[in-house]
C-alpha cells in the first residue's frame, strides 16, 4: 500500500503526458550525466565520439524501458515545455560540439547533418539491440556495430 491514489500523481505534474514527460525529463538528465562523464575522461575527440555513442548504447540496454519511454511518449499535439527541449538541445550539442572540434574547417550546416547520421546510425544500431532483433546466428554486439559505423563515417567525412 502507497497511501495514495494514482491520479494523485496526475493532478500533481497537471496531465498524464507531464507526469510522463517528468519521468523522460529525468531518464535524460541521467544519460546527459553519464555521457559528459564519459566524454570527459576520454584521451583525444575521437575516442570521446566512441564513448559519447557507447555511452548511449549501454543506457538503452541497461534501462531499456525508460530508454523507450524517451521516443515513445508524445505530447499528442501540445508544444514541448521549453525545459525538455533544452535537455534535448543539450544532448544533440554533445555530438555537434564533437564533431565540430574534431573537424574544424566543417560548417555548422556541415557537422549538424554529420551529428544527425550518427546519431540516426547508432540510434538504430541501439534499438534492434534493445530488442535483440539482429536475426543473427551468432550474438551480435551492438558497440562493435557502432564503432565500425563512427569510424567508417569519420574516415569519409
Amino acid at each position: 500500500m502507497i497511501g495514495y491514489v494514482p491520479s494523485t500523481l496526475v493532478n500533481i505534474f497537471g496531465s498524464y503526458n507531464l507526469l510522463l514527460l517528468h519521468a523522460v525529463a529525468r531518464t535524460l538528465d541521467e544519460l546527459s550525466q553519464e555521457a559528459k562523464d564519459v566524454v570527459e575522461q576520454a584521451q583525444n575527440t575521437e575516442e570521446a565520439l566512441y564513448a559519447l555513442a557507447s555511452c548511449y548504447h549501454d543506457f538503452a540496454k541497461k534501462y531499456p524501458y525508460r530508454w523507450q519511454l524517451i521516443f515513445e511518449h508524445n505530447m499528442n499535439g501540445d508544444a514541448l515545455p521549453e525545459w525538455q527541449s533544452q535537455r534535448i538541445d543539450g544532448m544533440t550539442g554533445m555530438l555537434e560540439h564533437l564533431l565540430s572540434v574534431y573537424r574544424p574547417e566543417k560548417s555548422s550546416t556541415d557537422v549538424i547533418k554529420a551529428s544527425r547520421v550518427l546519431w540516426a546510425g547508432v540510434h538504430g544500431i541501439t534499438l534492434l539491440s534493445v530488442d535483440d532483433k539482429f536475426f543473427a546466428s551468432e550474438p551480435v554486439d551492438g558497440n562493435e556495430l557502432i564503432k565500425d559505423l563512427i569510424s567508417n563515417y569519420l574516415k569519409s567525412w
